[in-house]
């Protein structure tokens, strides 16, 4: 626990100028599984994460905001639901659009401060050169703009003397060491003002890859060898903010997209990437900076990666952004002066649809497509559908959500439903368009099955 000295010392950094703000670190990994860090009772070795969250703070009630890659980064960077800032499925590299213009990220809130700020990896928010980091208040950027497996996985540098192609074709084998080596190079050049690296890594998104060192070391394949070099670039970055002296001056916050997608381990919970069941959107969240985040400790307060963004403004004296957040601050629970705190239900989107809501440990489902993700649809297509009846899960003693609770606890039903409709009211167009269709749809079928149209 930290003494008041010490949390009074810390509020805001930038405020009275005594103290120059603190260096932001956001690691965030792709598909990497709830259960593949050792520390969430993985059997990867992940010693440099396992070592950051006992020297800081493991949250085990982390949601992303989507089970995929565009709309969860989209919320991660804004604070936002991914349906408010208009990105609700998956980019590729035909896509024109990108993260609007009019959405305020982490960077550009910081820039105002005095941030030098810098991205290495997957993008994902657009590839044209008007939606590129560069373009999202980022001074240089360093990776492939999108997932690894669309074609082609191009090689990028962006900055003030525009965008440079690389490498056509990034090697994967070569991929997790450039990106450790131009994260540290930031660091080296960055370190006497304050500074935010994002490093959106590619892995371990599939075509895996993992150099030499690495390749065949794991007892998990080639997907073991993967988050384990991943977890060996967390060390180098690690090690370049302690070289120049920085460590308490520094938050390394790391978390993932989504669940795993074919490979790695959602841990205890069910689903993966794609699905809105826990093992879609439940994933890792460390936090680690001595004398802020209260060390060795583990917290199962609800919370999502949306939180990131206002966590950073306050922490950094930056202002917010003009437009509503859905994120919290996370500070009062970094810093140990609360233990539990109330927030605003969360909802689980897949697209425009909202499936799911999430109030503390209860999560009722009400939507669920007819179809899993990624496989051939059936011959009227993939749609999502309302449940014939509600389904209720107590995640605190049920996490794989394998027992509805809705006939015993009608109460809690009702009024998850009716907040759920609140919340929707105050969406998009878009969002309030598809739960209409959705609910107008007559479904059949059984508990925890995939409901089917009645004709």
């Amino acid at each position: 626990m930290l003494s008041r000295r010490d949390v009074m010392g810390l509020l805001p950094f930038a405020a009275s100028g005594a103290r120059r703000a603190p260096n932001l670190i956001l690691i965030y990994a792709d598909d990497l599984g709830y259960g593949d860090l050792g520390c969430y009772g993985g059997r990867i070795r992940t010693p440099h994460l396992d070592r950051l969250a006992k020297e800081g703070m493991r949250f085990t009630q982390c949601l992303s905001a989507n089970p995929v890659c565009s709309p969860s980064r989209a919320a991660l960077l804004t604070g936002r639901y991914p349906t408010r800032v208009k990105i609700p499925r998956v980019l590729f590299p035909r896509d024109r659009e990108g993260l609007p213009e009019d959405e305020t990220t982490i960077a550009a809130m910081l820039k105002p401060q005095g941030y030098r700020t810098h991205c290495v990896g997957k993008w994902h928010l657009g590839h044209h050169p008007e939606h590129l980091p560069t373009s999202r208040g980022f001074d240089g950027y360093f990776g492939i703009p999108y997932s690894n497996d669309m074609d082609p996985p191009v090689l990028l540098r962006s900055g003030k003397g525009g965008v440079e192609i690389v490498e056509q074709r990034a090697a994967m084998d070569r991929l997790a060491g450039r990106y450790a080596e131009e994260a540290v190079k930031f660091i080296d050049s960055a370190k006497d003002s304050p500074f935010f690296l994002y490093f959106p890594h590619t892995f371990p998104h599939i075509p895996l890859g993992a150099s030499a060192r690495f390749r065949g070391k794991s007892a998990q394949g080639l997907y073991g060898d993967v988050v384990e070099e991943l977890d060996w670039g967390v060390g180098q970055v690690w090690e370049a903010v302690k070289r120049h002296g920085l460590d308490r001056e520094t938050l390394i916050v790391f978390s993932s997209d989504n669940g795993p997608w074919y490979q790695g381990s959602p841990g205890p919970l069910r689903g993966r990437k794609g699905a809105t069941l826990e093992g879609g959107v439940r994933v890792p969240l460390i936090a680690r900076m001595p004398g802020t985040v209260a060390a060795n400790r583990v917290s199962d307060e609800l919370v999502s990666t949306m939180d990131v963004l206002p966590t950073f403004a306050r922490l950094s004296g930056a202002k917010l952004p003009a437009k509503p957040l859905d994120g919290a601050d996370l500070l009062p629970l970094l810093t140990g002066r609360e233990q539990r705190r109330q927030r605003e239900a969360l909802l689980y989107f897949d697209g425009w649809n909202a499936q799911c809501i999430r109030d503390g440990n209860l999560k009722l489902h009400v939507a669920r497509y007819n179809s899993q993700v990624y496989s051939p649809a059936p011959a009227a297509g993939r749609l999502n559908l309302p449940l014939p009846k509600p389904e209720l899960y107590d995640l605190a003693i049920d996490p794989n959500e394998s027992y509805d609770i809705a006939p015993e606890r009608p109460a809690d039903v009702e009024r998850l439903q009716k907040k759920m409709e609140q919340m929707i009211a105050g969406f998009p167009a878009e969002v309030r368009d598809a739960w209409a269709q959705t609910r107008a749809r007559p479904t059949a079928g059984d508990v925890g099955a995939f409901p089917r149209i009645v004709q």
